[in-house]
C-alpha cells in the first residue's frame, strides 16, 4: 500500500512539473514574442518619422527654421549650421551637435535646438554682450566682457571706448584679464567715464586713457587705483595746468599730492 502512494505521489509530481515547464516556456515565448512585436513596432515608428515627407525640414519655407533671440548674430553663419539638414526628417537632426556649432558662432554666447512636429526646428539664442571696441592689423573688432572677439554689425553703432593693449593672438583668458580691469576702471568712474574715449591696459599696473579737454586729447597715465578721483582733480586743475604747460599732451597722475607733465 506504501509503495503504491509512493508512485502515485511521484507521478503526480513528474505531472506537475511537466506542467511547471510548458508554462515557462509559453511565458517565455509570450515575452518573445512581445519583445519581436515592440522591435517591429519601433522599427517602423522609426521609419516613419524618419522618411515620411511631412517631417522633411523644408529649404523653401521661411518658418521651417526659426531663429528667437538674434540682433547682432549674423543670421546666414546660422543657417550655415544646418545646410545639411535640409531636405531630411527634423529627426534625423543631432541637436547636441548642432548645439555645438551654434557656439561656434562669434557672437553666440548660448544656444539651444529644439523640433516641433511635424518638421520645424527652432533655435533659441543668447548673444554675447560688447564692452568695447578693439583696433588690430586686421581690423576692428568689438570684444566682450569674457574677451570673445566679435565681428561688428553692419548697421549697428556703439558708444564704447577703444581697448588698447589687447592683441589678437593672446588667449581668451588673457583677453578677459584685461577687460576685467577696464571694466573695473569704469565702474570706478561712474558718470565720468563717458569723458574717455581709449583705454590702455598694456600695463595692469598702470592704466593710461585718453580724454579730450578743451578739444585737444591729452593722455592720462592713471595707475590701478582711485581712478575717478585722480581723474575727478586732474580736471579741476586743468585750466591752472594748461596755462603752466599749453603744449604737454601727457600727464602722470599716479601720486596723489601732485600731477606731473609728460614732456
Amino acid at each position: 500500500m506504501g509503495r503504491e502512494n509512493r508512485r502515485s505521489a511521484g507521478a503526480s509530481g513528474a505531472g506537475a512539473s511537466k506542467r511547471g515547464s510548458w508554462r515557462l516556456w509559453l511565458v517565455l515565448a509570450a515575452i518573445g514574442l512581445l519583445c519581436v512585436s515592440t522591435a517591429m513596432a519601433a522599427l517602423k515608428i522609426k521609419r516613419y518619422a524618419t522618411e515620411d515627407p511631412q517631417f522633411r525640414l523644408s529649404r523653401d519655407r521661411a518658418d521651417s527654421l526659426t531663429v528667437e533671440g538674434l540682433k547682432y548674430t549674423n543670421r546666414s553663419k546660422v543657417r550655415r549650421v544646418f545646410t545639411s539638414d535640409f531636405g531630411h526628417s527634423i529627426f534625423l537632426v543631432p541637436l547636441d551637435e548642432r548645439r555645438r556649432g551654434l557656439l561656434g558662432i562669434d557672437w553666440v554666447e548660448d544656444a539651444s535646438v529644439s523640433r516641433v512636429w511635424p518638421d520645424r526646428l527652432v533655435v533659441r539664442l543668447r548673444e554675447r554682450t560688447p564692452v568695447a571696441y578693439v583696433y588690430f592689423g586686421t581690423g576692428v573688432l568689438l570684444i566682450d566682457a569674457y574677451g570673445a572677439l566679435l565681428d561688428p554689425p553692419p548697421t549697428s553703432h556703439f558708444a564704447f571706448p577703444v581697448l588698447s593693449g589687447v592683441r589678437e593672438d593672446e588667449t581668451e583668458d588673457q583677453r578677459r584679464e584685461r577687460v576685467h580691469a577696464m571694466l573695473v576702471f569704469r565702474q570706478d568712474m561712474g558718470y565720468l567715464a563717458k569723458d574717455i574715449s581709449e583705454v590702455d591696459v598694456s600695463d595692469l599696473e598702470n592704466i593710461r586713457v585718453v580724454t579730450q579737454m578743451d578739444r585737444r586729447a591729452v593722455q592720462l597715465l592713471i595707475g590701478d587705483t582711485n581712478f575717478a578721483s585722480r581723474y575727478q582733480n586732474f580736471v579741476n586743475h586743468y585750466p591752472e595746468i594748461h596755462k603752466h604747460s599749453p603744449e604737454v599732451k601727457t600727464f602722470d597722475l599716479r601720486l596723489e599730492d601732485r600731477i606731473t607733465a609728460r614732456e
